[in-house]
């Protein structure tokens, strides 16, 4: 078992890559898997300036690999690997002290459901999750009930773990994002991203970032959400580590080195 590391690093998104499915959301790049990237998109026409469903769903593939990766080396760079698919079998990781990137499903006090992420070593210790709006038509139909399915995916976990730490992702490209959208995405989901205690309410979230995309240039603006805000990407980390290590310090697998010691040296009849 790995020791815990001294801080959780950012949470760091290849531009590049963002570029390479943006020129498939502008419908300048042909469909199919973008040049160097892992994940394969559907090989079908598709409308300009948007992704289907498949393709959304992909895409948000890039942010869940990096989140994975800094969780990891968080947990002391402990294995990545994707969950386990053998039925009868999703409810427990592939390895008793790794970080599952993929469809974990986990069974909360509402209903069950399939994260993006998870580290559970001895049940959820913390999940993750990216929700992914796609295109102008719908950003405005649909916001509002993708804020009702974050509440309720915190509730179910946290009814049954109220010590798990909940993370969201919200990630929406720059040229679909209308401001009064923009406006009310984030206050929302800055109240939403507001959990700090494990007594806190049940339907809150540790951590939730919005990342606004352009899909010309596959830049992240640094302005939007307002540099303070609880909503970052740049300050993620330093949201999730300490609330981790308020609620897991020194907990298996992650007990002190120096407390290990000890109990060594303090065995009766020793000198």
């Amino acid at each position: 078992m790995a020791a815990l590391a001294g801080s959780m690093p950012p949470i760091e998104i290849d531009i590049a890559e963002l570029k390479r499915w943006g020129a498939i959301w502008l419908g300048t790049e042909p469909s199919g898997r973008p040049p160097g990237s892992k994940v394969q998109a559907p090989q079908r026409p598709k409308q300009p300036n948007r992704f289907d469903r498949k393709q959304g769903m992909d895409f948000g593939y890039v942010f869940d690999a990096a989140f994975g990766k800094a969780l990891a080396s968080m947990l002391g760079g402990i294995d990545v690997l994707p969950p386990k698919t053998e039925r009868g079998q999703t409810l427990l990781p592939p390895h008793p002290d790794c970080v599952e990137v993929g469809p974990t499903r986990i069974v909360g006090g509402i209903r069950p459901q399939n994260f993006d992420a998870a580290y559970r070593p001895d049940g959820p210790r913390v999940v993750y999750d990216s929700k992914t709006l796609n295109d102008a038509g719908s950003i405005p139909k649909n916001w509002q009930n993708m804020i009702n399915d974050l509440a309720t995916e915190a509730s179910t976990v946290h009814t049954r773990f109220p010590y798990c730490l909940v993370c969201f992702l919200v990630v929406v490209p720059r040229p679909a994002l209308g401001a009064p959208q923009e406006r009310a995405l984030i206050r929302t989901l800055e109240r939403l991203g507001s959990r700090t205690d494990e007594l806190d309410q049940a339907h809150l979230a540790e951590a939730i970032s919005l990342v606004i995309w352009d899909p010309n240039t596959g830049e992240i603006d640094r302005t939007s959400p307002p540099p303070g805000s609880n909503l970052c990407l740049s300050t993620m980390h330093t949201r999730i580590y300490p609330t981790y290590l308020d609620r897991y310090k020194n907990l298996p697998p992650h007990e002190a080195e120096e407390e290990t010691e000890a109990a060594e040296i303090d065995v009766p009849g020793n000198v």
